[in-house]
């Protein structure tokens, strides 16, 4: 992977004028450029409320391989700038902030994977999109939360699956179908930081909500929600529930939208909100209005791909895609 000279000389850091309206100014930059902004639901506030598309990694993926746009601003984490580069290699992807990474993605290096896999010659391999390009090239299947299930139950109840990176979103989808899928130890720092006794206190405190969780939670947290689904489909189901509280078990981010669609519901974070800010994840809270204004403006830090990774990288994205659209699944 080649990083530009501008972003490792820290241009990001350049100094700008507090009067400047960056909502138009962005709005103008995309015009201009032909740029589409695409970004994640854990990306903060005002990121999300200027943002062409927001949505989880099956929606962004399908949203960054049909763009016409000539830019592509990814506001999220490297490997979702990574997989919108697999997809789009004539165009320039742009990432507001180079070092935004992933703990889930960085728990399962492509070396150690490539050994670990190697072991296991008989077994498909299926990965969840939250990985590097280099784990994506050594897999035969990309999946993310929404399609991961679906994905597994699609295939012979006889053939062996390595699921990776994330042990606890394979292993939900194990009880579920009924699977030994091979798992990798990896783990997304996020959603094992919550806490069974305070989301329990926090269940006393508010009898009436639900608690709705990400599969990638640990089993515990899992078995206290009343329902468990990807972002979007958290998301989804807040707006058509009857309830009127929900405690919510995955990156606090996506709260804008649930109170934006439903203003009169309760939304609380499990944990709490509070000064740690332990449901926040680190590497999406790296992206800010300013990078994203500067990066759009420099066109730089720009996600570039050596080409037989890239083609490798993109052979199981593309089965994802094709199995999403046949499974009726995203837009």
């Amino acid at each position: 992977m080649k990083n530009s000279a501008l972003a490792e000389i820290g241009f990001l850091d350049i100094e700008i004028d507090p009067s400047l309206d960056l909502f138009a100014e962005i709005n103008r930059l995309k015009k201009e450029k032909n740029a589409v902004i695409l970004a994640h639901y854990y990306q903060e506030p005002d990121i999300q409320d200027i943002a062409d598309y927001i949505g989880d990694s099956l929606g962004l993926a399908q949203n960054a391989a049909r763009t016409e746009a000539d830019v592509i601003v990814f506001a999220g984490v490297h490997f979702m700038a990574e997989t919108a580069k697999i997809l789009n290699p004539g165009k320039k992807v742009l990432l507001p902030d180079l070092k935004a990474g992933c703990s889930l993605s960085d728990s399962c290096p492509p070396s150690l994977f490539k050994t670990f896999k190697e072991k296991h010659p008989d077994h498909l391999v299926i990965s969840y999109i939250n990985c590097s390009a280099g784990i994506k090239a050594l897999s035969d299947i990309i999946c993310t939360s929404s399609n991961a299930q679906l994905i597994v139950e699609k295939l012979p109840k006889d053939q062996k699956i390595i699921f990776a990176p994330d042990k606890n979103l394979g292993g939900y989808i194990n009880r579920k179908s009924g699977r030994e899928m091979l798992l990798w130890n990896g783990a997304c720092m996020v959603h094992e930081i919550f806490s069974l006794e305070k989301i329990t206190k926090l269940k006393a405190r508010h009898p009436y909500a639900k608690v709705i969780a990400h599969p990638e939670c640990e089993e515990a947290i899992l078995g206290l929600a009343d329902f468990i689904g990807s972002t979007t489909q958290l998301l989804d189901y807040t707006q058509k529930d009857d309830s009127v509280a929900y405690i919510v078990a995955t990156e606090s981010g996506i709260l804008h939208k649930m109170r934006s669609y439903a203003p009169n519901k309760t939304f609380i974070a499990a944990p709490p909100d509070n000064a740690c800010a332990c449901n926040d994840c680190p590497h999406m809270k790296r992206n800010t209005l300013e990078k994203v204004y500067l990066c759009l403006k420099y066109e730089e830090p720009e996600i570039l791909m050596e080409e037989n990774l890239r083609l490798a990288a993109k052979i199981p994205i593309d089965r994802m895609l094709d199995m999403s659209r046949k499974l009726g699944l995203g837009k």
